[in-house]
């Protein structure tokens, strides 16, 4: 018996299992589940700024029910290479990406928005025993390159954050070998610390003193802010100035550093509707009542009314 093969039937049949096959491997790609305000994402921010992104986060949720952002909180290192190996696709930092780091995003074929929303002011603590309540730039570079009193002990968060990141910047010290200069864990380690011991420098972000937590409180109300001077300033090198919004938006308080939102996702996704949430209005509001200094202003509204 002969069996006739029909080429037309073949490639009908061959064409028609090639794109069953497709459909199996379209429906088996994961969708990514996030929209501008739905869904699930997790980003990454500075363990230093945890108070105002915790803030922030609360608020958005509140407004986006359907949202749901997970945020962990690491060293500015941890933070960045989470970004760099497409662990995360959006970070709060406080920087931008370098060149370097840019072109590894890029070669994966994403976009890198940057948005600068916020400026905090790099906090200077001591006890409340203590006499020191006020230090010069000149003093405290100084101090970070070991020629200051060796008796006085500088505490700061962690070995790999980006407070460390900003004093080696700011003193041209490539490392912090001096005895009496050492890391904590973190920055509630660090007011921990100053609170018990009368001759501790530390060096903190302002909003956890600012807004601390309750767990906190105690501790905060043992330490005292320290005035810095900035002798180079030539409007105002004769004062002593705390962090304030005032004090930063005049540029009079010399100590301070930018919070960028770092977002890689390249879609209209939870990071975008985070980002756009941050830099509204009422994300700005909520900055400025925290005590750092928004990148825009919020307006202020106020009534006239006339006496008839």
């Amino acid at each position: 018996m002969k069996i006739r093969f029909d080429f037309k039937y073949f490639f009908f049949a061959l064409i028609v299992s090639i794109g069953l096959q497709a459909c199996k491997q379209k429906a088996a790609k994961p969708i990514a589940d996030d929209t501008f305000n739905s869904g699930k994402s997790t980003f990454v921010a500075d363990e230093s700024f945890a108070p105002i992104v915790g803030q922030e986060e609360y608020v958005y949720k509140s407004r986006n029910p359907e949202a749901q952002p997970t945020f962990l909180y690491k060293t500015e290192n941890q933070a960045v290479n989470m970004l760099l190996n497409d662990s995360v696709r959006m970070a709060v930092l406080s920087r931008d990406l370098d060149t370097a780091e840019r072109n590894i995003i890029i070669k994966r074929s994403l976009n890198v928005a940057v948005l600068r929303f916020a400026t905090d002011a790099i906090t200077l603590i001591v006890n409340q025993a203590s006499n020191d309540t006020t230090i010069t730039v000149a003093a405290l570079k100084n101090m970070l390159r070991g020629k200051g009193d060796a008796n006085k002990t500088i505490v700061f968060d962690n070995p790999n954050s980006s407070l460390v990141r900003y004093l080696k910047y700011f003193s041209g010290t490539k490392e912090f070998n001096q005895k009496n200069i050492y890391a904590l864990k973190s920055n509630k380690e660090v007011i921990k610390y100053v609170s018990e011991h009368p001759d501790a420098l530390g060096v903190t972000g302002f909003s956890w003193l600012n807004d601390p937590d309750e767990d906190m409180i105690p501790y905060v109300a043992k330490v005292k802010i320290v005035g810095v001077k900035d002798e180079a300033n030539k409007q105002y090198g004769e004062y002593y100035f705390k962090p304030s919004q005032e004090s930063l938006v005049l540029k009079q308080y010399p100590l301070s550093r930018g919070l960028y939102l770092v977002n890689t996702s390249s879609k209209d996704g939870l990071a975008t509707g985070f980002a756009t949430f941050l830099a509204s209005d009422v994300g700005q509001r909520i900055i400025l009542k925290s005590g750092l200094l928004p990148d825009v202003m919020p307006p202020r509204e106020i009534n006239l009314k006339s006496k008839l």
